[in-house]
């Protein structure tokens, strides 16, 4: 990959690396993202006393490590294998594989201009780099902002073709949000009155969505580009759909958040 970061990592991220070498107490890596060496101490390969340190560490491949220690005096990087779990390690994974794309979108551009790709990732990291921390964070919030990489300062010409591939391989991302609605009353129309105020709580905007899961419950959720606009849009549903069930006192509406 193209991105190396300058310096040291900080402690307790998560890095991607490379074995190296190892030995009977320890592993050596290369910290891809840095190209920097560091070192994981047996006791931080795997829970549990190991017989063989090779039965979990293989030369030359990748491993999604936790940073424990970092003395840039000497230059040691303490790592740990152990305390990274499953959803970090994928979560991790996954970031690089978005990063990688990004890069290819770069290389894609350097072919097609006839440009160096060292040269233009270097251009073109260096413009960003005082807003964003990587290539796929920027390209990102460009899907949304087309006229971003420009203001950024980057060549409009180059800007123009990256924005074109951007759109293809970004899509604009999506929250979702919502939780259960539990609506009742005792209004001899009530069955009506429900399915009116669920009625008017879905016409609000078409990303608002309920559907029914028993015994006055229901579901409700909302798609949103931001979590500023999806609140609106939930805070006003839910006000369609409850409001008309309390007025008279004579019921009663409950929303419980969908924690995510």
């Amino acid at each position: 990959m193209l991105l190396k970061r300058e310096g040291y990592p900080e402690e307790d991220i998560l890095v991607l690396c490379t074995v190296t070498n190892i030995h009977y107490h320890s592993v050596f890596v290369r910290l891809d993202e840095y190209d920097k060496s560091g070192l994981i101490h047996i006791s931080e390969v795997a829970p549990g006393r190991i017989r063989n340190i090779r039965d979990f560490v293989v030369e030359s491949k990748k491993v999604v490590c936790k940073v424990l220690r970092v003395d840039e005096s000497k230059g040691h990087i303490d790592l740990s294998l152990r305390r990274v779990n499953d959803n970090q390690k994928r979560t991790k994974i996954d970031e690089i594989k978005q990063e990688q794309k990004s890069e290819r979108i770069i290389e894609q551009i350097a072919k097609n201009n006839k440009m160096e790709i060292k040269k233009l990732y270097k251009d073109i990291i260096g413009k960003i780099s005082k807003k964003y921390k990587d290539l796929t964070s920027c390209f990102k919030d460009a899907v949304k902002n087309h006229s971003l990489l420009e203001e950024l300062g980057i060549d409009a010409k180059i800007a123009g073709q990256l924005i074109e591939i951007i759109k293809l391989r970004f899509k604009e991302e999506e929250i979702l949000i919502g939780g259960m609605l539990k609506l009742q009353t005792y209004e001899p129309n009530g069955i009506e009155l429900i399915k009116k105020s669920l009625a008017d709580a879905s016409s609000v905007d078409k990303k608002v969505s309920i559907g029914y899961i028993g015994g006055g419950s229901y579901k409700v959720s909302v798609v949103s580009e931001s979590y500023k606009k999806g609140e609106k849009v939930l805070e006003d549903a839910l006000s369609k759909a409850m409001a008309p069930i309390i007025a008279n006192g004579n019921g009663t509406a409950e929303f419980i958040r969908k924690q995510s």
